[in-house]
């Protein structure tokens, strides 16, 4: 895999060369623009204000508008020696459990490769005091124009870092939180109750991949090939909510029986939610005593 940019891991007084390498790809399917009459291909011209004519892209660089209009040219070599500690290194300036980092903050991941033997004996060092330790790094570096804040953890034998967005670009969630609503103890099982039985370890699954590009992948071979388009299936019409409880046992049903499962669900009743109930007049099997309880007899308004 080409390397991005040659950075260097900071972390006390000891550096480790690693290399950028892009840590996924993309399978997203391209268009290109086109003129709808003719199939003309659409591209983009650059012209020139002050000269007013069209230019190549190779002459084409990047400049900083000042407010009375002057633009000052900006060169990548400018960007590449920058006055700032992190413009060519990645500065670990903390760690921290990896169950404390907000996922909200957390972007696109780049591998970190080591350059050379010399780099590999402090690289594996510090990948082995990440996990032994149960944490991630954190850490500030420069990269596309702009100073970052990082993360740093443990995939496998080796460290991804990624980019993390600052605390003040983080939205205050509670603009979009719902109003006050109650919930009872029986709708609260069931809900756990759905969520155990949907319950996984892994999202190698077949059910987890991208089925958009394999419909538009269908549509163009059926263009390509003269057919007819396949056709969309129509999306079920939504229900009303009337019943939260009936919807909870039906949502659990199908649940259990994609994975050929019986249909009894599993159930997290708390302690003191346990002790606060009657015991049932007739003694029943423990799973099964559960998934009643949690789903409930009879059906529930809302």
């Amino acid at each position: 895999m080409p390397a991005i940019r040659s950075l260097a891991i900071s972390f006390g007084l000891v550096t480790v060369p690693v290399a950028v390498v892009a840590a996924t790809e993309s399978h997203n399917v391209n268009f290109r623009r086109i003129h709808l009459p003719d199939n003309g291909r659409v591209r983009n011209r650059y012209i020139c204000e002050a000269e007013n004519r069209e230019v190549m892209y190779q002459e084409i660089g990047q400049g900083y508008e000042m407010p009375d209009g002057r633009i000052i040219p900006i060169t990548d070599e400018e960007l590449e020696n920058l006055p700032l500690p992190t413009a060519k290194a990645i500065e670990l300036v903390a760690f921290m459990p990896t169950a404390s980092i907000d996922p909200i903050r957390i972007g696109r991941g780049h591998y970190l490769q080591p350059r050379g033997e010399v780099a590999a004996r402090p690289y594996v060092l510090l990948r082995k005091a990440l996990e032994r330790q149960s944490k991630v790094g954190v850490a500030k570096f420069a990269l596309s124009g702009r100073e970052r804040l990082g993360l740093l953890r443990v995939r496998g034998d080796a460290i991804v870092l990624h980019s993390m967005l600052w605390p003040d670009e983080i939205r205050d969630p509670s603009e979009v939180a719902p109003p006050p609503a109650k919930v009872t103890d029986e709708e609260m099982d069931g809900a756990m109750a759905l969520v155990d039985t949907m319950a996984i370890d892994s999202l190698e699954a077949a059910e987890f991949r991208d089925t958009y590009t394999d419909a538009l992948n269908e549509v163009i071979a059926a263009k390509q090939e003269h057919r007819e388009l396949p056709e969309a299936p129509q999306p079920a019409e939504p229900g009303r909510l009337v019943d939260l409880m009936a919807t909870l046992r039906e949502s659990v049903a199908k649940a259990q029986a994609a994975r050929g499962e019986d249909a009894e669900a599993k159930v997290h009743n708390p302690p003191e939610q346990k002790a606060a109930r009657k015991a049932p007049a007739k003694k029943q099997p423990a799973k099964k005593a559960k998934a009643q309880k949690a789903l409930g007899d009879r059906p529930r308004s809302v």
